[in-house]
């Protein structure tokens, strides 16, 4: 075992803090990492607050959008090297046997995916610990490679708003001339835009912000649609391939669905609060389908960490140390960073 810094939640309702934190060995197939950067995701908030129907488990070291450098390998190590820059996103583990795994679909395993933390490694005991340290230890697996072409502070959030947005787009085949409607400009429908875009498709943004218009252009999207106007939305039906909803507010799916084109699809990446009504037909009428997606599998997270290379995305973010995480927390629920925090984990060490 080797004690590492790191920063922890240990109850619902008071701050983060410094923590010593116990890392594993490194074994055979493992993989140690210093972490140089990792994302603030909204579910290291909602995790850290216990707002997931009290499952925590405390104390909680949030953070599964990491990127940094190997310091140590297994001596069965055969994808990475000491030196290489890396990234480990929302899970660290897997069975590696069943169907889904097989199917390179990790982020479903029937057995269960090891999640980066507040989860269990898949001995079932074992706790696992995330990316608000100093450094961690994966299987070799689930590690990443990291293009040096990009800042890597930009890469982070790669690894769960990028893939969380890149895997329907990809699943749902998104080509140049297919018409995509993204609502929500945040942390995710940041990404949505400016992927869907690259993937050739006519790129609208639907927001019921229009202060969010300048921001949407310079995305890429090429449209910008208010959706608090009857008369647009009245005139926008019928009008997109593929809606990708990232909002976790309570809204009106069927007001959505209804600007889909026949066949079209809705998909649904934010999670309300509480349970949304629709009328059977909202889908009927136009064969249309309403569908969920999570992250993709590390086949596709490679891919989608590659594609990004070629095209030069990162995410937009704002470089915290971790001192003004509890800050960041605040001002990640009002809306206030464009449009993902990151904190620069040299920052830990001082």
């Amino acid at each position: 075992m080797k004690t590492v810094k790191a920063y922890a939640a240990f109850e619902a309702e008071k701050p983060l803090g410094p923590y010593d934190l116990e890392r594993r060995s490194v074994g055979a197939k493992d993989v140690e990492i210093e972490i140089l950067y990792c994302g603030v995701c909204h579910s290291d908030i909602h995790t850290a607050r216990n707002e997931w129907g009290g499952s925590t488990m405390y104390p909680v070291v949030p953070g599964h959008e990491i990127v940094g450098k190997v310091t140590a390998i297994g001596q069965e190590v055969s994808k990475f090297k000491v030196g290489d820059t890396v990234g480990v996103g929302c899970m660290v583990d897997s069975c590696q046997k069943c169907q889904n795994c097989e199917a390179d679909l990790e982020q479903f395993c029937e057995n269960g995916m090891s999640g980066t933390y507040n989860s269990y490694l898949q001995d079932k005991k074992t706790i696992t610990y995330g990316g608000y340290s100093s450094s961690i230890v994966v299987t070799e697996n689930f590690v990443l490679s990291v293009s040096d072409k990009l800042p890597l502070e930009g890469v982070a959030p790669l690894l769960c708003a990028g893939i969380t947005t890149y895997s329907p787009l990809r699943h749902w085949n998104v080509k140049k001339g297919d018409k995509v409607a993204v609502v929500g400009l945040g942390g995710l429908g940041h990404m949505a835009v400016k992927l869907a875009s690259a993937m050739g498709a006519e790129v609208t943004m639907l927001s019921r912000s229009p202060e969010k218009a300048k921001d949407a252009d310079s995305l890429g999207a090429h449209h910008f649609e208010l959706t608090t106007d009857p008369k647009n939305m009245k005139r926008l039906k019928g009008s997109y391939d593929i809606i990708i909803d990232t909002v976790s507010a309570s809204h009106d799916y069927s007001a959505y669905l209804n600007l889909l084109r026949t066949d079209g699809v809705m998909v649904l990446l934010g999670v309300p609060p509480t349970p949304e009504q629709i009328h059977a037909t909202s889908l009927i009428f136009g064969r249309k389908s309403l569908a969920g997606s999570l992250i993709g599998g590390i086949k596709e997270t490679q891919e989608m960490l590659d594609f990004c290379a070629e095209h030069g995305i990162v995410s937009d973010v704002e470089v915290i140390p971790i001192d003004k995480i509890n800050e960041a927390y605040e001002r990640t629920i009002a809306g206030d960073v464009h449009y993902r925090f990151v904190i620069n984990m040299a920052s830990l060490k001082k």
